[in-house]
């Protein structure tokens, strides 16, 4: 049964942190639409914001983020002033000044910015949106970039939340990926946040790296663990050197098999249950009194581009370069390249590139696929109070894939579930729905 599931289901999905995803955005979004949707969203209703740094100081071969390595600090500043005139610009388009209910700054790496250049950027959004005590901030560091000044920088700015990456702390590992980090190195940062009083520190974790096995993941999981962190992500590798070339250096016949990637997740899965961490989706483990925690045990989990969060701000803002947004209407995505985006920002224009405009189709699927991410299961009955009679359109949809998938699924006509031999494949199975994806299939990672 594991290996024909395997065989069957290794195949490439989208890991749906939207619906439709990122390939399916089309050029017919653009400044007028993105500013006409802005003036249209709920005065009332708070905001989320994202905020993207597209620099490094060091280009991580695995990385599958939009970014580039710099060795100055000039192009990193300059692009911090645009982002600030962004900032500004979005603001005069929403139909009020916004109370914002969450920040995640992401990258790329954020702790490349100087001390001085994160004071103002507190600033710039103090001057636009409503901050309150309750805005939960949370920042992507790198340890190897994330001094001491920097670290209060970001105190001084407000953080709550802090996300580490670690991937493997195996130096083999380490040096097949180009990201060479000890683990001393990584729990000085973790230290130095704590005591700083930082509420909630998150750890990120990789398996199906290139040389790296079940023994040298339990090692790094248990470094992790000695850490004490509030949440684990533990993501399974996308190699997708087609779509990014520096991947490309990384040599894959090194790479773990569907099986060995299969056997890592399970048993980095185990390994973290024992050390009494709930699984939480399809990736993230987290201490029974983490909000994430409660948040996926009240039905409050939400999956959006920066993974699983207890955001539900229906209006996301995205500022930056490749940076996307999620409005009611539907998404937005700004230029990727850094240049198209300063000269757009600098010429006071929005820096819109591309998006898609929800149907009602769109948001029953979507929002069945949601369900199917953050708890393995929907709901017919919830799912027509939400949409009304066009969840009927899915009966048939739902009833075939239920009994194709009979193994893994058990439907009553009322509520899907995949069964727990059948979560590790339930990108796969919510790919079912997606009736967008043979478009572009080729897109996208393997799914185990």
């Amino acid at each position: 049964m594991l290996t024909s599931s395997l065989i069957r289901y290794a195949q490439p999905a989208p890991r749906y942190t939207s619906y439709p995803t990122a390939p399916h955005f089309h050029d017919g979004i653009d400044n007028a639409c993105y500013a006409r949707w802005l003036g249209e969203t709920d005065p009332h209703k708070p905001v989320s914001l994202y905020l993207h740094v597209p620099f490094c100081d060091r280009l991580c071969w695995f990385c599958g983020c939009h970014t580039k390595q710099v060795r100055r600090y000039d192009p990193i500043a300059d692009y911090l002033g645009v982002l600030e005139a962004e900032i500004a610009l979005v603001a005069r388009f929403l139909s009020d000044r916004r109370r914002v209910s969450a920040i995640h700054f992401g990258g790329g790496s954020p702790t490349v910015i100087e001390p001085d250049d994160i004071d103002s950027l507190r600033a710039k959004l103090d001057a636009a949106f409503d901050l309150g005590t309750d805005c939960e901030i949370s920042v992507e560091i790198d340890p190897r970039n994330a001094d001491h000044d920097k670290l209060q920088a970001w105190h001084r700015f407000g953080i709550t939340r802090a996300s580490l990456g670690v991937q493997d702390f195996d130096p083999g590992v380490q040096k097949a990926i180009n990201r060479l980090q000890s683990f001393e190195q990584t729990r000085a940062i973790v230290n130095v946040l704590r005591d700083m009083g930082i509420g909630s520190i998150n750890l990120d974790i990789l398996y199906g790296l290139p040389l790296q096995t079940t023994e040298t993941l339990r090692r790094t999981i248990d470094l992790a663990v000695s850490m004490r962190p509030d949440r684990i992500a533990l993501f399974g590798y996308a190699h997708v050197p087609w779509i990014k070339k520096h991947q490309s250096l990384i040599d894959q016949n090194t790479l773990p098999s569907p099986v060995e990637r299969f056997e890592m997740a399970s048993l980095g899965a185990a390994q973290l249950a024992e050390a009494g961490y709930i699984a939480l989706g399809i990736d993230h483990f987290a201490r029974e009194t983490d909000d994430l925690a409660t948040a996926a045990s009240d039905g409050r989990m939400r999956r959006n581009f920066q993974g699983y969060t207890t955001d539900d701000a229906e209006t996301l803002i995205g500022f930056g370069a490749s940076s996307i947004g999620k409005l009611p209407q539907g998404y937005v995505q700004n230029s990727v390249a850094a240049a198209d985006y300063i000269g757009k920002v600098s010429a006071g224009e929005l820096a819109t590139s591309r998006g898609f405009a929800l149907s009602i189709s769109d948001r029953v699927v979507g929002s069945l696929i949601e369900s199917l991410m953050c708890s393995f299961s929907f709901s017919l009955a919830d799912l027509r109070q939400s949409f009304g009679i066009e969840v009927d359109h899915l009966l048939a949809d739902v009833e075939r894939i239920a009994k194709e998938e009979q193994e893994l699924i058990r439907f009553d006509g009322n509520v899907f579930m995949v069964e727990p031999q059948g979560r590790p494949f339930v990108r796969p199975i919510a790919s079912r729905f997606d009736r967008y994806l043979a478009i572009a299939k080729g897109r996208h990672s393997v799914a185990v």
